[in-house]
């Protein structure tokens, strides 16, 4: 396995942005908060606690405290719970089929908190052969980090567990602050845009490629890979 590949979670693997929008929209609203749903894409990457964090500061300008951050945040995840299933994006389950075929590493790079995750992934991308295509060793979420995207350190600390030289590992990324976080770590960021943002919005943020849809993307890599 000499090369790693570095999945963001929302809108790369699952099309979970649009409840994950209105969720953020409906709580930070209720509690008072100027929060839009395209807020939700344009800081998409972020840890829950720190837009939430944002948000407070920006409006009222204080420090919300610990408290207040976790009821707002688990009430968002209710409401995100309540809106319904969310399914994989469209052939990404082709994408990770390639990889696993060339033997390459498949980590989960998130900045989602949601305690259910693991069991969520591996429900909608079962079991193929002796080991699952995603195993918890593999995956570094907002309990992993001190500093989520944009900071680059989520997606170095997937490089320094991968063993692997930077230039053999690949951050997929549909969000423009998940682009700036893997590009601050030194790595080939390769971009999905899954979401209403203008193309632009990943290329401002120094993606290396960006494509339209999965199928774009493997295109790519059974050229490169």
């Amino acid at each position: 396995m000499n090369k790693a590949f570095f999945f963001d979670m929302d809108g790369i693997l699952f099309n979970s942005m649009p409840n994950h929008a209105r969720a953020w929209e409906e709580v930070m609203t209720a509690h008072g908060l100027d929060f839009k749903a395209e807020d939700c894409y344009i800081n998409e990457g972020r840890t829950g606690q720190d837009v939430i964090h944002e948000a407070v500061l920006a409006l009222e300008g204080r420090e919300p405290t610990e408290d207040e951050i976790w009821d707002i945040y688990e009430e968002k995840t209710r409401r995100f719970y309540e809106l319904g299933p969310t399914y994989p994006i469209e052939n990404v389950d082709k994408v990770l089929r390639y990889l696993r075929k060339r033997e390459c590493q498949i980590w989960v790079v998130t900045g989602s908190g949601q305690a259910t995750l693991f069991d969520h992934l591996n429900e909608a991308f079962p079991v193929e052969g002796k080991n699952p295509i995603f195993a918890r060793e593999r995956m570094i979420t907002a309990f992993d980090v001190t500093k989520g995207k944009p900071d680059p350190e989520p997606y170095l600390k997937a490089w320094q567990k991968s063993g692997l030289r930077k230039d053999q590992c690949f951050v997929i990324e549909n969000a423009p602050l998940g682009v700036r976080s893997g590009k601050g770590a030194g790595l080939t960021v390769l971009a999905v845009n899954t979401g209403p943002l203008a193309p632009q919005a990943l290329y401002d943020e120094k993606a290396d490629f960006v494509f339209d849809n999965m199928t774009g993307l493997l295109n790519w890599l059974q050229t490169n890979v």
